[in-house]
């Protein structure tokens, strides 16, 4: 009989070797916390964030092994097996290069930056070829392996707002673990590893790299960066969705069909009707986004 991904051994991850790598002085983090298992990453940081500017200051991170209650945009549930997946969430405060704060009206590009990082780091090290739909998934094979959900952290005080960044990877699930049939996994996909600390690395250093880009031309998606590509050039590469025939679902019952044509400002999406009508949607005015092929 065949062995089904559920019996395959799951080892832990390997805190001690994160930590050496990717925290000062050797990298660019500034905390790397491991739970064994947590309701959700990203409420459990925010929680923190909010509570311990100091403790808790720009690119701290929170690993989970397991996550119970995670959920996706617009309050999805999202669950996997203990030691399955790739769950992480990364505390930004953003500053450009002169120290100060990076405007808030950049936020909305951070989850798109996730993606694009993570799609980045599985074609690398996993040799998966990865897209990002826009606003905040990674496909393979046109299935979905990652979802990114993005959390704002605001002070009473005026301190700028922080942003917290929640990825979870699908690694060694099988079909009959997967939450949704149309999702996928790095096992599934074959990935050259499913080793999940060696993935987790090569997205955390991949984030960092691209959120610290970014930062220094001051949050400007179309501003280049010192290797000559800049944040939108880089993101047209990797995004399936643009230049594609979609379908936005509305929150009121309506529904936009269009191509999508471009990214705005804030990284929200442009759809152009058939008769020219052209309209902007954000990730908050969309219930679903999908490829629309015709009647």
């Amino acid at each position: 009989m065949s062995q089904s991904f559920s019996d395959v051994d799951r080892p832990a991850l390997d805190f001690e070797g994160l930590s050496d790598a990717l925290c000062a002085p050797l990298g660019p983090y500034r905390k790397l916390e491991l739970v064994e298992s947590t309701g959700s990453t990203n409420s459990d940081l925010a929680t923190k964030a909010s509570g311990d500017k100091v403790g808790f200051s720009d690119l701290s991170v929170l690993v989970a092994e397991e996550q119970t209650q995670g959920r996706g945009r617009l309050d999805r549930q999202w669950t996997a097996p203990p030691r399955s997946s790739v769950i992480v969430s990364v505390l930004l405060r953003p500053f450009n290069q002169a120290g100060n704060p990076v405007p808030t009206q950049s936020y909305g590009w951070f989850s798109l930056l996730a993606a694009m990082s993570l799609a980045e780091a599985l074609g690398e090290y996993a040799q998966l070829e990865a897209k990002v739909k826009w606003p905040n998934d990674v496909l393979v094979s046109g299935r979905k392996i990652s979802g990114i959900l993005a959390q704002m952290v605001s002070y009473p005080d005026g301190t700028p707002p922080a942003v917290v960044i929640g990825s979870g990877v699908n690694v060694t699930l099988g079909k009959e673990d997967l939450p949704v049939p149309t999702a996928t996994s790095v096992a599934l996909e074959k990935g050259a590893t499913t080793d999940r600390t060696i993935l987790l690395m090569s997205y955390l250093r991949v984030f960092a790299q691209r959120y610290r880009q970014f930062c220094n031309v001051n949050g400007d998606p179309k501003a280049q960066w010192k290797d000559g590509s800049s944040l939108l050039s880089r993101l047209q590469k990797v995004m399936v969705t643009l230049g594609q025939q979609v379908r936005a679902e509305l929150p009121n019952g309506g529904e936009i069909i269009g191509e999508a044509f471009g990214l705005d400002s804030f990284g929200a999406l442009k759809v152009r009707e058939a008769d020219g009508t052209e309209h902007v949607v954000s990730a908050g005015d969309v219930v679903h986004l999908r490829p629309y092929e015709g009647s």
